[in-house]
């Protein structure tokens, strides 16, 4: 099927066809007409599955059937657990309702940033998306009205769970008007999930792609190997990879912030343009690494795993494991970085001899056997 079956406006469609999205994915195809048609939606999918578009465009459709938004009373809000997933879904809503007519204001806000420029911009705003702790700052200051609220989602619900914002998410609900719209998606269905699906959803309809289909289809399109090298190796044979292949963008994963920034630190030594994105680092710091990166005026960005949830990018051509994360399900949404809309990737593993029995369960739990190249012969 077609974005065009999906009974999406004209100038939606050429919007889709200037950002190259081409086919739907399987959220997309489930999603879209649910959404448009009203419906709570329960959608259970992993990170890369094309789930953000898959509510941002059927609301774009929406928005043209509501009353305008009132001065400071918004009628769709988006809760997210990260600002760099606010700016990441506010980036989707400006590319795909560009000139639109009327047009639809936008706007991310999130903690860790001056609360008074996002005070003032609120004005006439159509589509809020925030954190939960500093939309709560807003609403206590009458900055924003919750009360004309006819669409609400709450994306990647399980991490904002996990992260402890259930008291604010609760709250925030009890604000809301009873009578709305309701979209929830998580990577995960567990007890704390079902216990909010319950409070905020209404006979939805349910939606759960597969892990098999959303882990195997990106890796398809992703080069992946592996160096076998010892820990005091492993520094400088990253900056060998670096120069050797001709690196101008790279994303270098790495498990703590002392080590992202002891990465950085070395690589900017050995004159190898780097910048750190991490939990430690200002809102500022952060959004100016990632829009350089973005636009190819930063060679390497460093990265833990949950600063990587607000990076997508196209045309990325490497991702270098510098430690193997914990999880099998977190190496594939690391390396699906890479080889994104069509596009071949490459992903680098660094291996030390300790983290060879994690690399096994890695590559069964992906089912695919990964290149493994010991630097010691390889040198021979």
């Amino acid at each position: 099927m077609s974005f065009e079956s999906l009974g999406l406006s004209p100038a939606l469609l050429k919007n889709l066809a200037d950002e190259h999205f081409t086919i739907p994915t399987p959220i997309q195809l489930a999603a879209i007409p649910a959404i448009m048609n009203k419906k709570d939606v329960l959608a259970i999918a992993k990170t890369g599955s094309g789930k953000t578009a898959s509510y941002v465009l059927p609301l774009i459709m929406n928005l043209g059937h509501v009353e305008p938004a009132k001065n400071r009373h918004i009628n769709t809000l988006i809760l997210v657990p990260t600002r760099e997933l606010a700016e990441q879904i506010k980036g989707v809503f400006t590319s795909l309702a560009k000139n639109l007519t009327p047009p639809i204001k936008t706007l991310a806000v999130y903690g860790g940033s001056s609360i008074n420029p996002q005070m003032i911009a609120m004005q006439g705003v159509n589509v809020l998306i925030a954190t939960p702790g500093r939309l709560i700052e807003l609403v206590e200051s009458n900055a924003v009205h919750l009360s004309s609220i006819q669409m609400l989602v709450l994306d990647e619900a399980d991490k904002m769970l996990s992260l402890g914002f259930k008291e604010e998410v609760d709250k925030i609900i009890s604000l809301l008007p009873r009578k709305r719209q309701n979209i929830l998606l998580s990577a995960t269905l567990n007890s704390d999930l079902e216990n909010i699906n319950q409070l905020v959803l209404k006979d939805p309809t349910i939606i759960k792609i597969e892990d098999d289909e959303l882990e195997e289809a990106p890796i398809d399109s992703i080069n992946q190997l592996a160096y076998l090298v010892s820990p005091e190796k492993k520094g400088p044979y990253l900056r060998q990879l670096i120069e050797k292949q001709d690196m101008q963008q790279v994303l270098i994963f790495a498990s703590s912030i002392f080590q992202v920034d002891a990465i950085v630190n070395k690589l900017c030594k050995n004159n190898i343009k780097a910048r750190a994105i991490h939990g430690k680092k200002s809102q500022g710091s952060r959004t100016e690494s990632l829009s350089l990166f973005k636009a190819g005026k930063l060679r390497v960005l460093v990265a833990t795993d949950l600063m990587a949830r607000g990076i997508d990018i196209n045309n990325l051509p490497f991702v270098i494991n510098y430690e193997l994360p914990r999880s099998p399900k977190d190496y594939i949404h690391r390396i699906g970085r890479t080889g994104r809309a069509d596009n071949i990737g490459t992903a680098i593993s660094l291996i030390t001899p300790s983290e060879l029995h994690h690399f096994t369960v890695i590559e069964k739990k992906i089912k695919k056997s990964i290149p493994l190249i010991d630097i010691e012969r390889e040198g021979k």
